[in-house]
């Protein structure tokens, strides 16, 4: 693919490291890109995909470089997830949910800083989270304490990178208002990524992604030590700052549509889809629902438009047009809001 618009236009004024970048847009093109279709059509992803991104040294992509991490910064790391997620977005997906506990190990105290920082942020060991459930008005996964830890109980619907991590950073809820499902708090832990008797997984199949390791998980009074707490934050405070990541999210979509812009090659679309780059770029927190519905949409109409242009054969299994376009379908309800969702529905109204 081509350099991308974004290099000398960062999101904000730290520098771009062009070598991280650099080498994220070479695995996606040379690795990731060329398996995408085998991956898709699979129920696994290839745990080769997951080595070469770590042998890359982009696995733990937001870790300290003291810790084996890429120490990348924001901008670093937008382009960097758009670029694998133009490559396969499969495969993407699951690496993305990795930075998410990196980060919680990097910044707790004690022993999960002591036992998972180093593995997380190298890729040794792999994570994924467990959070988008805390969004809804009910707490559906809660924490009791009890002697040495944590009793957990309920469910996460939407755990990714199951069968290929080793922890899962789970929120789960804490004396929440019964009534209106506001305040207590979130507990922060790592939850080992493994069946037991108080831990089952239900597999997810989804229409895109579908390698992904996605599954439902369910907790019955499901034991996590304290030493595996990697923070306590009030709830509110939490959901209050929750938007402030919707751009990270935005990066994903921008992938699947900068590969779909290079298979159309010029186009219509190449004005707009630069032009929905810079609104995501200098939005405000308040100003990013609309800019990631108008993402989501602008995905949808370009793999559309790809599909129309390859013709009949776009719908065969063996081409880009119909994964693509299911990745867009799909990346409109993954990090969906309803300020983002309403801000979709408008850019697809006639």
């Amino acid at each position: 693919m081509t350099s991308n618009p974004a290099d000398s236009n960062p999101a904000d004024s730290n520098p771009v490291d062009h070598d991280v970048v650099g080498r994220a847009r070479a695995l996606a093109d040379d690795v990731l890109f060329p398996h995408a279709l085998e991956v898709d059509a699979s129920t696994a992803l290839p745990r080769a995909a997951l080595d070469e991104i770590t042998e890359r040294g982009l696995y733990g992509l937001v870790g300290p470089t003291h810790l084996g991490g890429a120490g990348a910064n924001q901008p670093t790391q937008l382009l960097v997830i758009e670029a694998l997620a133009s490559g396969c977005l499969n495969t993407a997906f699951v690496w993305t949910q990795h930075q998410g506990a990196t980060n919680a190990a990097v910044t707790a105290t004690g022993e999960p800083h002591e036992q998972w920082a180093a593995a997380l942020s190298s890729g040794r060991s792999k994570g994924g989270v467990a959070f988008a459930h805390l969004l809804r008005p009910r707490a559906v996964l809660t924490a009791e304490p009890t002697a040495g830890g944590w009793l957990l109980s309920g469910v996460a619907p939407w755990v990714t990178g199951w069968g290929y991590i080793d922890v899962v950073l789970t929120g789960a809820r804490v004396g929440a208002d019964a009534e209106t499902g506001r305040g207590g708090d979130i507990v922060w832990l790592l939850v080992d990524a493994v069946d037991a008797t108080t831990l089952r997984s239900i597999p997810l199949r989804l229409s895109a992604a579908n390698a992904s390791g996605t599954f439902e998980i369910g907790f019955d009074r499901h034991f996590v030590p304290d030493a595996r707490v990697t923070s306590i934050q009030p709830y509110d405070q939490w959901r209050a700052e929750y938007p402030k990541g919707l751009r990270l999210n935005g990066s994903l979509g921008l992938g699947v549509a900068t590969r779909t812009a290079s298979l159309l090659g010029p186009s219509v679309f190449d004005a707009a889809l630069l032009d929905v780059r810079h609104q995501l770029d200098r939005a405000t927190v308040d100003q990013l629902p609309t800019a990631r519905g108008r993402l989501g949409a602008l995905a949808v109409k370009m793999t559309a438009a790809l599909v129309a242009t390859t013709g009949g054969r776009s719908i065969l299994a063996d081409q880009h047009g119909q994964r693509l376009a299911r990745e867009a379908m799909f990346l409109l309800i993954q990090g969906q809001t309803p300020e983002i969702r309403d801000a979709q529905l408008a850019d697809l109204a006639p």
